[in-house]
């Protein structure tokens, strides 16, 4: 196997391995008749007490023809790299291209940690088994990977990894060194969600109830379903952090990660449209701009699934990240119709109602909601991507505190913006306003 057969699934893993947190829950893994040269497991940070268990069994190799010699099981086997000596690899195999020059195996290469190599196997092929631990003794992030470098044998075999670091005191720590403070900030949002959340039922439900519409009491379903999905997203890493699995935990946080997925895009849709406090129905376009986004957000929840609790070992698991970053964009994308087609609106209703200062501020306020919405959804999925690749796997926490703490920014904005209040300075303007307000829509077009 030549070091671009290699190399090239090693970077592809790498880089799609940033989109999600390290978490090495323990699992317990099936491959069956599985012939790629290089399989990604895990990708975990680890301190300087780090520990990786690899336990095999029902090892078996399978030749690509029965015709072909008995395969050597020594280039068969499972090894640690770090980002940092991947990275160095590639730039040594563009800086000295003879193949001759590189081990005829990845196994064997001087920037790998070899752990169990399948001649090591006891019993010996086929049926094999082995139970290895391997201590960690240079601190740094790195990704298991299981290598096959006879080309075309395919592999059966049951595999149960556990990576973790230990405590002062002793215990594991089944989280990577970067998501260990993760669990405390979803506490620390959860709290703040749930006051923000006792705040916005006050206004809308006892303060300003004659004034609330149901966009009002839409968007309080959507304060309590985000303060749930962190609330569980805490307990679920906890118990990972605690035992190596979420206990049940996983569930209602993938449940509630869908329905404040949904209930996100349907709200900044709605709001968009003006619905409930502007007019009281929907246009066919935005039904179906909503109809659209709901199923786009199920089967990015059922590809979020499918990467949590799976892994990158699986064949698929690259498509069903492409396919939740796909499914994303578009969402976000669909979701600003609706803002434009409202300020369009609004900018042709301006010139024929003779309500040219009301008219000016609905349009100033869709505009700053629009510029609010594209910042979010910008940093979100641009700026927090950038935070994981550039920072430290000590300080991946980082990502996640600035993506919770712009997404908290947002909603506060947003709820403010729209919040109920009896005379609302947006659609309650004075008429000595009015001639400042024409001459201010002559002059400004509110083109996007």
């Amino acid at each position: 196997m030549d070091r671009l057969t290699y190399l090239v699934p090693l970077l592809i893993s790498l880089f799609s391995a940033l989109i999600f947190p390290s978490i090495a829950e323990m699992k317990t893994l099936e491959i069956s008749d599985d012939t790629r040269p290089i399989i990604l497991f895990e990708k975990f940070g680890f301190s300087h007490a780090g520990t990786v268990n690899i336990s095999l069994s029902g090892v078996s190799l399978a030749p690509p023809s029965p015709s072909d010699p008995a395969i050597d099981p020594s280039y068969l086997g499972f090894f640690l790299i770090s980002d940092e000596s991947l990275i160095r690899a590639a730039y040594d195999s563009q800086q000295n291209p003879d193949p001759n020059s590189y081990p005829d195996c990845v196994l064997m290469s001087y920037y790998v940690k070899t752990i169990i190599k399948f001649s090591e196997l006891s019993p010996p092929l086929p049926g094999g088994a082995i139970n290895r631990s391997f201590p960690i003794s240079h601190p740094d992030e790195y990704s298991l990977y299981f290598a096959n470098c006879a080309s075309g044998s395919a592999v059966t075999m049951s595999v149960h990894t556990e990576m973790y670091n230990t405590r002062a005191d002793g215990t594991h720590d089944f989280l990577s060194v970067g998501q260990s403070p993760v669990p405390s900030i979803y506490t620390f949002f959860a709290v703040a969600y749930a006051a923000f959340l006792g705040i916005w039922i006050y206004l809308t439900l006892f303060q300003n109830r004659l004034s609330s519409h149901k966009i009002h009491h839409l968007m309080a379903g959507l304060l309590l379903s985000k303060a749930l999905y962190l609330v569980f997203a805490a307990e679920d890493l906890h118990y990972i952090r605690k035992t190596g699995t979420p206990h049940g935990w996983d569930i209602p946080f993938y449940l509630f990660q869908f329905l404040k997925g949904v209930l996100l895009f349907t709200v900044i849709v709605l709001i968009g449209t003006g619905w409930s406090f502007l007019k009281p129905f929907l246009q066919e376009r935005e039904k179906n701009v909503i109809m659209f986004v709901i199923p786009l957000q199920i089967v990015a929840n059922i590809a979020s699934v499918v990467i949590g609790e799976t892994g990158p070992f699986i064949k698929e698991w690259v498509t069903w990240n492409q396919v939740f970053l796909l499914i994303d964009i578009v969402c976000c994308c669909a979701v600003m119709f609706p803002i434009i087609w409202s300020i369009r609106s609004l900018r042709e209703t301006s010139k024929t109602d003779g309500k040219a200062a009301r008219n000016l501020m609905k349009l100033t306020l869709f505009r700053q909601f629009y510029i609010v919405v594209i910042g979010y959804l910008y940093f979100t999925r641009i700026v927090v991507y950038a935070l994981k690749t550039i920072t430290s796997y000590k300080f991946r926490w980082v990502s996640v505190a600035a993506e919770e703490t712009v997404s908290l920014v947002f909603y506060l904005f947003m709820f403010y913006m729209f919040r109920p209040v009896e005379k609302n300075q947006y659609f309650m303007i004075d008429d000595d306003e009015e001639a400042a307000a024409e001459l201010a829509l002559r002059e400004e077009g509110f083109e996007l």
